[in-house]
């Protein structure tokens, strides 16, 4: 029987952290997370629960790509990644809300920032938006079959993009935080994908509307938006039903908004693809 680790025990063993006071985090679906402080620095300590696997980034390929964005002052330096230990600097700032993207210049703010952060060197591995379904499928409780069968045929039509970069892959509201320069958290679905997709995460995830859309297209591609807007409904749409399947897996998912969730995925973007 493996026994658990601490993050007393891990902290121990990294010079300088020897000692420092541990706080539990909240969140946290497949590790514990910590907020460790000695003195004037601090950190976030995360644990695995088990093994990762698609569609998670092994904390030493999570660690490559945050490293990489962290140079482009997009994230926070990492510490230590190892199996199952992920160790971060802390990040001192805003964390942003769906509000935040009503907010004067936040739109164009966020463009920036993705237009930098697809400009980074892919990461070597593509999303496999079918592996993340699979694994989300065998999970379902409670979900009509119809609606699953109509997210996967949507999952499993969708087309490798040929213009990969590397994305973020998970960018809603709490993985932005402003420094007041705006940092992402939470790199472990990061790698090469359409960079459309996380354009509709944005979208979709926040409910932005139509006028919201256009400025944020405008902001990203230079004022061209609407010539892409059939590329982003697309994408869209693969986020909407990734994103019924993610919820339907979890037992802690408010019923009202997985409900929501479908009614949007089942009448939007119908000819998207």
């Amino acid at each position: 029987m493996t026994v658990p680790l601490t993050p007393e025990a891990v902290l121990a063993e990294i010079p300088g952290w020897e000692g420092a006071s541990v706080s539990e985090l909240k969140g946290g679906l497949t590790n514990k997370s910590w907020l460790i402080v000695n003195g004037e620095k601090s950190g976030v300590l995360k644990i695995d629960h088990g093994l990762r696997g698609a569609p998670f980034n092994t904390r030493s390929a999570e660690a490559c790509v945050q490293s990489s964005a962290e140079k482009a002052g997009l994230a926070a330096p990492v510490l230590l990644a190892d199996d199952g230990l992920y160790f971060t600097e802390y990040v001192e700032g805003t964390v942003w809300t769906r509000d935040s993207f009503a907010e004067a210049g936040n739109l164009e703010l966020i463009a920036a920032a993705l237009r930098r952060l697809h400009a980074l060197p892919l990461t070597g591995r593509a999303v496999d938006a079918r592996v993340a379904a699979k694994r989300y499928v065998e999970n379902v409780v409670g979900l009509d079959p119809v609606v699953v069968s109509k997210c996967t045929e949507v999952i499993s039509h969708m087309r490798q993009p040929h213009n990969l970069c590397c994305c973020h892959n998970d960018l809603v509201a709490e993985n932005i935080i402003a420094t007041p320069d705006l940092k992402f958290l939470d790199w472990e679905y990061a790698c090469d994908n359409d960079p459309f997709f996380d354009l509709a995460t944005l979208v979709e995830h926040h409910e932005l509307d139509d006028a919201q859309v256009t400025r944020l297209l405008d902001a990203y591609l230079g004022g061209d938006g609407r010539r892409w807007r059939k590329q982003l409904e697309k994408q869209r749409k693969l986020y909407l039903s990734l994103l019924c399947l993610w919820m339907a897996s979890r037992p802690e998912t408010d019923l009202v908004e997985l409900e929501q969730v479908v009614e949007r995925m089942l009448t939007s973007y119908s000819g998207a693809l």
